[in-house]
C-alpha cells in the first residue's frame, strides 16, 4: 500500500527530536507545498503537531513536570534564519536579557538580519527582523555581539559600574580572538569597555 503524504510527514517529524521545528520546505520531497500544508494541518487537527506561527510547524517536547513545552522565540528565529539562509542578531531587551542585565522577558523580540525586513506573529508575541548593513552583522563572537547590541540598548549615558562589572564578566567567556575581532565594528564609547575585558 502507498504511504499517504500525511504518513510520510508523521514519519520523518517523529524521527525528530521533540522541540524541532518545521517548516513546509522540510517535506516538499513528498509532495507539492499545497499538498504538504494540507498535510501539516490535518496533523495539527489530529494533535500529533503543534502549529507555531503561520507556516512553522513544531514537535513539542514533553518536559516530566511542566508537560508539552512551546519553543522559545530565539529557538523559532534562529530557525528561521537558519531556513532563509540569513545572519540574525539579537538586539534590545533580548540582549539585556541573555547576558542576565535584565530580568525582562520581552513580548515581542527584534533581530537586525541581511534577509528579508518582515514580522512573524506567535500568538499574542511578536518577532521582528530588520534589515540591516552588513556591517551590523560583521561581528563573530556570540557574547560580544550580544554586548554590543545590549550596550547600544542601555545608551552610553546610563551605563551604571554595575552593568559594567556583570559585561566584564560575561566577556570572560568569549574567545579573546572573536572579542579582538568585534571590537572593531563596536562605536568608540563600546570599545572603551570591550577593551578592558582584553
Amino acid at each position: 500500500m502507498l504511504k499517504s503524504i500525511d504518513d510520510k510527514v508523521f514519519t520523518k517529524i517523529k524521527k525528530a527530536k521533540g522541540g524541532s521545528l518545521f517548516f513546509i520546505d522540510d517535506f516538499l520531497q513528498f509532495g507539492s507545498a499545497k499538498a504538504v500544508g494540507k498535510a501539516l494541518e490535518r496533523l495539527v487537527e489530529r494533535e500529533q503537531l503543534n502549529r507555531v506561527a503561520r507556516g512553522i510547524y513544531c514537535r513539542l517536547e514533553k518536559d516530566p513536570i511542566l508537560g508539552f513545552v512551546k519553543p522559545d522565540l530565539d529557538r523559532i528565529a534562529q530557525a528561521i534564519a537558519k531556513r532563509d539562509k540569513a545572519r540574525i542578531v539579537p538586539t534590545g531587551v533580548l540582549a539585556l536579557n541573555a547576558l542576565g542585565l535584565s530580568t525582562q522577558i520581552p513580548m515581542n523580540v527584534v533581530y537586525l538580519t541581511d534577509g528579508s525586513a518582515r514580522k512573524v506573529e506567535i500568538g499574542k508575541r511578536k518577532i521582528t527582523f530588520k534589515k540591516t548593513s552588513p556591517k551590523s552583522l560583521a561581528t563573530i563572537g556570540t557574547i560580544s555581539t550580544l554586548v554590543i547590541q545590549a550596550l547600544k540598548e542601555i545608551g552610553k549615558e546610563e551605563v551604571t559600574e554595575n552593568d559594567e562589572k556583570l559585561i566584564l564578566k560575561q566577556l570572560m567567556k568569549e574567545e579573546k580572538s572573536r572579542l579582538e575581532h568585534d571590537i572593531r565594528f563596536a562605536p568608540e564609547w563600546i570599545r572603551i569597555i570591550l577593551r578592558k575585558a582584553l
